[in-house]
């Protein structure tokens, strides 16, 4: 299973930056997976809607409660965005989660790559 290294998890600022690596990901087949400066803080963001695939189910329950367990190890995940943001009809495609700190964040999308990176949590 392929997994960013919390060092590699891409960054953007604006909207123009923000399309520009949707569109790189989307020429190379690959899924998003970025952080962005956010209101709240930092804003983890996964979109798998340009593959034309999503989450299985069981991997979106894993995914939650992998966000769960994180919080218990101080990675500050905000817990509106987990419920919210990690679930419903979009949880399976394209997912928001909310952490205080860039470090968090980037420690967050680490652990959400493993999942949008891995061809058997996808259908």
């Amino acid at each position: 299973m392929d997994q960013l290294a919390p060092s590699n998890v891409p960054t953007y600022e604006s909207k123009a930056e923000g399309r520009s690596l949707w569109d790189r990901c989307a020429d190379r087949g690959l899924p998003v997976v970025a952080v962005r400066e956010g209101e709240r803080g930092f804003v983890v963001r996964y979109d798998l809607q340009h593959l034309d695939s999503e989450l299985s189910e069981s991997a979106l329950r894993k995914l939650r409660d992998q966000v769960r367990s994180l919080r218990s190890y101080s990675v500050g995940v905000d817990p509106l965005s987990e419920t919210e943001h990690v679930g419903g009809e979009t949880g399976h495609v394209a997912g928001e989660l909310h952490a205080q700190t860039e470090d968090d964040a980037r420690r967050l999308a680490s652990h959400v790559s493993a999942f949008v990176f891995d061809d058997d949590s996808l259908v």
